[in-house]
């Protein structure tokens, strides 16, 4: 049986669904919060809940005696968890909604996971710890000590106690450094979404900065298809590990961490222009300042991935474009 954090979300709803095709028993938790559209949340649900083998637990892991009772009855031999409070910007604004969620309910996911020790967990970071590291494109082997964000901070501080607990317990776990991840059934506070859903509705799209900035956007199905090829190999210790020259990546432990990307990056504007020709119509561009919350480029090194997986995200950008746009159309009748 397997524990997916977060089923109602964007990745947790496509990984949910790809474990449940190929026949897999899937326990879902999330507690449906209204940080975007619920409707949302619950529509990707109804998905999930009209195949079989789907159990749903509408819980807060900040809640420990709920999680604790999850485990209990679930028992799951794979964690995967990728539920979270989201969102670089909104941060600034409700810092204690990010140490509830990704920090105590992360406590309480390890809490449940040290009394019933799956054969592995899996977890969701984010290239956004990277921060004010300028070194590109980035590597898990190299530093992530200046988040520019406080969910940057959480999530750095989730790799910290996941590898404490894989120390301390011998859990084999895994976290994975999400970069960017689009397509249908994405959320509406990525850009993607809210450039499309502006530029139909005839409204103008706020660009942060001049336009400029960098990110290197992997479409979900190829982030889903990293993360389950890491969920089947239980991470390892590190043989070679060496106190004396830390690798962040690795460990004595049986710890490692991945990003997961497409070692490439494109401009905002080249992201809107490829959205344009999809939709057949030209944005209202108003630019707006940059929030010190961003990074002005962010691109993996998936290297680790491709050689320890064989895999590596490839789905150009125009493809996972169009396709989201379909499925957007479709969805909400536009």
């Amino acid at each position: 049986m397997i524990l997916v954090t977060g089923s109602a979300g964007f990745i947790g709803f496509h990984v949910s669904l790809r474990l449940l095709k190929e026949g897999h028993s899937v326990h879902g938790i999330d507690n449906f919060n209204d940080y975007y559209d619920v409707s949302l949340k619950e529509a990707r649900t109804q998905i999930l809940e009209s195949k079989k083998r789907f159990t749903l637990h509408r819980i807060d892991l900040s809640d420990a005696a709920a999680t604790a009772s999850v485990f209990e009855r679930a028992k799951p031999s794979l964690v995967i968890h990728l539920a979270a409070q989201a969102g670089v910007r909104h941060s600034l604004s409700n810092p204690r909604a990010y140490a509830d969620n990704n920090v105590i309910g992360f406590l309480n996911l390890l809490e449940g996971c040290r009394a019933h020790p799956p054969g592995h967990l899996v977890f969701a970071s984010s290239s956004s710890v990277y921060g004010l590291n300028c070194d590109l494109p980035f590597s898990v082997h190299g530093p992530a000590d200046h988040p520019v964000s406080l969910y940057a901070a959480t999530k750095k501080a989730n790799e910290l106690m996941a590898h404490s607990y894989s120390h301390l317990f011998g859990i084999p776990t895994t976290g994975v450094r999400l970069f960017t991840a689009y397509g249908p059934w994405g959320r509406p506070d990525m850009a993607l979404f809210a450039f499309t859903k502006a530029i139909l509705g005839g409204k103008p799209i706020e660009i942060f900065g001049d336009g400029t900035m960098r990110r290197d956007y992997t479409y979900v199905d190829d982030v889903v298809e990293g993360i389950l090829r890491l969920a089947r190999r239980p991470a390892p210790p590190n043989p070679l590990w060496n106190g004396f020259k830390p690798d962040p990546a690795s460990s004595s432990a049986p710890f490692r961490l991945y990003n997961i990307g497409n070692h490439s990056t494109i401009e905002i504007l080249r992201l809107i222009e490829i959205l344009e020709d999809c939709l057949k119509k030209k944005a209202d561009r108003m630019f707006v300042a940059a929030q010190a919350c961003e990074v002005q480029s962010a691109v993996a090194d998936a290297s680790d991935l491709e050689r320890d997986t064989g895999y590596r995200p490839a789905t150009p950008l125009e493809t996972g474009v169009a396709r989201f746009v379909e499925w957007y159309r479709d969805y909400y009748r536009a």
